[in-house]
């Protein structure tokens, strides 16, 4: 199955780290929501990344491919979200049915920390959408 990464799961070492099983695979975007900083993390001290439905904008992202244990392992990861089912679109532009994360509960803006911020934008770079 296929897992869409936008945050922090972007960079590869740590997902790796999180899903040794997991295989990076294509770049992909996910139309109609944006990239959004909510919430407060104990780990990071700032604002996590999530998604928010958005008429017009695009989340640029990554695909992995996982296994389900992999997944239950994100689920450990990622407390405070769900997973969501979307529909992103590859390099090919082909349709590709995805499991995302998005966070719930408290949903304030919330800035992120520069340490947070970092991971991300490694990830960027692994994946060179930076």
């Amino acid at each position: 199955m296929y897992y869409f990464a936008y945050g922090s799961n972007l960079n590869q070492k740590q997902m790796k780290e999180r899903c040794p099983d997991s295989k990076p695979l294509f770049t992909a975007v996910l139309p109609n929501y944006k990239l959004v900083f909510v919430g407060w993390s104990r780990c990071w001290h700032g604002g996590v990344a999530s998604i928010k439905s958005y008429r017009g904008e695009r989340v640029r992202g990554a695909i992995y491919e996982v296994t389900e244990a992999c997944l239950q392992r994100l689920d450990r990861y990622e407390s405070g979200y769900s997973r969501l089912k979307v529909t992103v679109f590859g390099e090919d532009d082909e349709p590709i049915e995805a499991i995302t994360y998005i966070k719930t509960g408290q949903l304030e803006d919330a800035a992120p920390s520069k340490e947070y911020l970092a991971i991300i934008q490694q990830g960027l770079r692994d994946w060179r959408l930076f």
